[in-house]
């Protein structure tokens, strides 16, 4: 009796033979979790269920790393506690830590998609305040849950469906003081130093030669994955606007035959802003073009802020809205669940690269900053201040003149509807696209 009749059995003969080898060894997988508490090690027996006070606040579900599908998440509270639940269509390996500044719950999930309604309709409820999810990294999902204060992981637990046909993980919390909270279980494991981030730009290592007769241009759509970027009302994510802009910029510059051009990001993935920095420094960018959309959150005036706004890098903000748009794009990487540290001394750093900057590529940056503004009021509506400045940290570039573009105001109804459209995209780009041919012209024609 050869193995593939032994896989007859529970199965039945009119499977093929892949599959009854598949299900034979889910049974035997099952049957293993049914022992392991008396056969294996109780690490092994994590697999499907973890629990930990704040002492070993870091929870770990290991079962198996096929890809499965998130349906459905949801809070769960009452007088006494606090639990977030997300249902799985099937086993899959979580990771569940904290972090401070400010309090979150942090889930990684590999091999995870997500089809679940938009975390944005879930409304507050006893100890968490908000949460989010998205891809993280390639192959790896992310779910940021946003708390009211320090909470402590009581439990985690993953139960199998009444139906059979998938899971759901469990967390537990409950309050906690923050002084015995800390900085969180996952503190020091997220991000690299802001000094960390600013020497690697700074430092010529690892860049690849520059080839002068064909300039590189990176363009980096913002945000991504678990993080959405700012949410228009009907639930229009700025992270897919971007990125849609961001490929038919692609393509328009490449249509002019004398640029290198690469995407930060050409999927919906989140990436943090060091490593953007690193990948314009590594490919010796000639230009960098960050792509967002922004939205106003006082509805009185969301109908009446629109258009485009091009911002160029500087230590000072020309005005309190530009100051506010930095300080929501640098938050980025808090949204995704990263930890950012300052590492003492990233205040006389920052100060060298921001006069490093002035003198090489801040008039370059400014220049290209007044070509594209005039380029993009030819085919869009822009804001009524469309250059402006302020401190991104995305910008602090020492290598490449550096731009960020505000499309327009998801906020406003005539701007979100416009964005969506394939057609202005297009013709978005194509402003870009000429900009950029104009700007490179010209620095060509000025050189000795």
């Amino acid at each position: 009796m050869g193995w593939e009749r032994v896989l007859d059995w529970p199965f039945g003969k009119g499977m093929h033979t892949a599959e009854r080898f598949a299900k034979y060894w889910v049974a035997v997988g099952f049957a293993a979790l049914l022992v392991c508490p008396f056969v294996v090690s109780p690490i092994a027996c994590l697999a499907g269920k973890a629990w930990a006070g704040q002492s070993g606040n870091v929870g770990e579900l290991s079962v198996s790393a096929l890809h499965v599908t998130a349906t459905d998440a949801r809070v769960i509270a009452d007088a006494d506690a606090t639990s977030f639940a997300i249902d799985l269509s099937g086993d899959v390996t979580a990771e569940v830590f904290t972090l401070a500044n400010p309090y979150r719950v942090i889930v990684d999930l590999p091999n995870l998609s997500f089809e679940m309604k938009p975390a944005g309709t879930q409304k507050a409820r006893g100890l968490i305040s908000a949460f989010r999810y998205g891809l993280f990294a390639e192959r790896k999902a992310r779910v940021v849950i946003d708390t009211t204060g320090p909470v402590r992981i009581v439990r985690a637990d993953m139960t199998r469906a009444k139906s059979g046909s998938g899971v759901t993980l469990k967390i537990d919390l409950e309050p906690m003081d923050a002084v015995a909270f800390g900085a969180g279980t996952g503190a020091r494991r997220s991000a690299p130093s802001v000094a960390e981030n600013q020497t690697a730009v700074a430092d010529d290592k690892g860049r690849k030669p520059r080839d002068e007769s064909r300039p590189t241009i990176v363009i980096d759509p913002g945000h991504g994955g678990i993080d959405p970027g700012a949410v228009g009302a009907d639930n229009v994510a700025e992270k897919t606007i971007v990125l849609s802009v961001g490929r038919h910029l692609k393509s328009a510059i490449e249509n002019l035959k004398n640029f290198d051009v690469l995407l930060t990001r050409d999927s919906d993935v989140f990436v943090s802003l060091s490593k953007r920095l690193q990948f314009s420094h590594e490919h010796s960018a000639d230009l960098f073009i960050s792509l967002h959309a922004d939205a106003i959150e006082e509805r009185h005036f969301a109908g009446n802020i629109r258009g485009a706004t091009v911002y160029t890098l500087s230590e000072r903000a020309s005005d309190a809205q530009a100051r506010l748009i930095a300080d929501k794009e640098n938050a980025s990487d808090l949204i995704a669940g990263l930890e950012m540290h300052d590492a003492p001394g990233d205040d006389q750093v920052q100060s060298i690269l921001i006069d490093l900057l002035k003198r090489e590529t801040a008039n370059f940056s400014n220049e290209f900053s007044r070509v594209l503004a005039g380029q993009l009021a030819k085919s869009i509506e822009m804001s009524r201040a469309p250059q402006r400045s302020a401190a991104f940290k995305v910008l602090k570039q020492p290598h490449a003149p550096s731009v960020l573009v505000e499309l327009g105001y998801i906020s406003n109804p005539d701007d979100q509807d416009k964005m969506t459209t394939e057609i202005w995209q297009k013709k978005t780009a194509g402003a870009i696209a000429a900009a950029v041919q104009s700007y490179f012209s010209k620095r060509l024609a000025d050189r000795p």
